[in-house]
C-alpha cells in the first residue's frame, strides 16, 4: 500500500440518496471542504449526471458524497473509464449504508471525514476485478444474507428513483425547498418518492435466504472445492499484499467441519444458478464467475 499526495482541487458530488437522507450533514461537509481547499460541488440527479461529472472532472480530484453504494458506483465508472491508475477518490461517507466506509478506515462522521478529504493522504488498494468488468472494494459472500445485501441489489434504481428529489431544496434534501416548489414540481417529487418506497419490497423479496450450495470454487487453478461437497459460505476479500484471502465453510455432518483458506490472485466459483453480495450490491444469478486481484488498483483519501 503506497501514500500519494492529494490535489487541493476538489469535484464534490453529492449523491442524491445523501441529500434526501440527511441534507444537514451534507450541508455540513459542504462547507468544511470549500472553506479548506477550491472545490466544484456538483448534485447529479441521476447515473448518468453522476459519470458525466466524473468524466468531466479534469485535475480535480473526486469527493464523493455518499454512502457505499455512491462510493462503488464511483470507483466502478473510473475504473470503465481506465483511470483509475491515475486518479484517487475521496469519500463523506453520508447514508444508511456505511459498513464498506467503516471497513476501508473512512470516519463517518461529516466533519471528520471532510477533513480527512483535506488533510489525509491517498492510500493505493488492492481491489477485485471480475470478467464482466464488476469491482469489489471490501469483500464478496456466497449466498448472500440479510435483508440490508438485498435493497443495495438495485443501486442505480434507488439513484433513479430519487433523482427528482435529488433537486429539492438543493443540497439540503427536503429542508426549507419544499416551499419553492410549484404545484407540478411538489407532485412530480411525491411520485417519485411513492415509486422508490414501493419498489423497495419486490427487490428484498427477489434475494433467497441462505442455504447450502454446490460449488467449484477454485483458485489460482487449483480446485478447493468441488461440487460433490456442500458448502455453508463462499467469501474473498482484497488482501494486502496483491492477494485474495478466500474462506469456504463446507456444510458440517456430525462434527463440525472446519472452514478452508488460501490466499490467491485469481478464484472463480461455478455450479448452479447462485447469488453473491459484493460490498453492497447482490448480484446474479450467475453460473461462473472469476475474480482477479488488481493489486494497489484504487486509491482512497484516508487518515493520515
Amino acid at each position: 500500500m503506497t501514500e500519494v499526495a492529494a490535489s487541493d482541487q476538489l469535484l464534490v458530488v453529492i449523491d442524491p440518496v445523501a441529500r434526501w437522507t440527511d441534507g444537514e450533514s451534507v450541508r455540513i461537509a459542504k462547507d468544511v471542504l470549500s472553506a479548506g481547499a477550491t472545490t466544484k460541488v456538483c448534485l447529479p440527479e441521476g447515473p448518468e449526471e453522476f459519470a458525466r461529472a466524473l468524466a468531466r472532472r479534469g485535475s480535480r480530484r473526486p469527493v464523493v458524497v455518499g454512502d457505499d453504494r455512491a462510493l462503488l458506483r464511483a470507483v466502478s465508472l473510473l475504473h470503465r473509464q481506465r483511470d483509475l491508475a491515475g486518479c484517487g477518490v475521496s469519500l463523506v461517507p453520508v447514508g444508511g449504508v456505511l459498513s464498506l466506509a467503516r471497513a476501508l478506515g473512512v470516519p463517518t462522521g461529516a466533519v471528520a471525514a471532510a477533513r480527512a478529504v483535506l488533510d489525509g493522504v491517498e492510500r493505493r488498494l488492492d481491489l477485485l476485478v471480475d470478467e464482466s468488468d464488476g469491482v469489489v472494494l471490501g469483500a464478496l459472500r456466497i449466498p448472500p444474507v440479510g435483508a440490508g445485501g438485498a435493497t443495495g441489489g438495485a443501486d442505480e434504481a434507488d439513484m433513479e428513483g430519487v433523482g427528482g428529489i435529488g433537486g429539492v431544496g438543493g443540497v439540503g434534501g427536503f429542508g426549507g425547498g419544499v416551499s419553492g416548489l410549484g404545484g407540478h414540481a411538489w407532485l412530480r417529487t411525491c411520485q417519485s418518492l411513492v415509486r422508490t418506497l414501493a419498489a423497495r419490497p419486490t427487490r428484498v423479496a427477489s434475494v433467497p435466504g441462505p442455504g447450502p450450495s454446490r460449488l467449484r470454487v477454485e483458485v489460482d487453478g487449483v480446485t478447493l472445492v468441488d461440487l460433490d461437497q456442500p458448502v455453508e459460505t463462499v467469501s474473498v476479500t482484497p488482501g494486502a499484499s496483491g492477494g485474495a484471502e478466500v474462506e469456504v465453510r463446507p456444510v458440517s455432518v456430525g462434527a463440525e467441519a472446519s472452514p478452508l483458506r488460501v490466499v490467491g490472485r485469481r478464484v472463480t466459483v461455478s455450479g448452479a444458478d447462485f447469488r453473491y453480495r459484493a460490498d453492497s450490491v447482490v448480484s446474479g444469478p450467475v453460473r461462473t464467475r472469476t475474480w482477479t486481484v488488481r493489486e494497489g488498483g484504487w486509491g482512497l483519501t484516508l487518515p493520515s
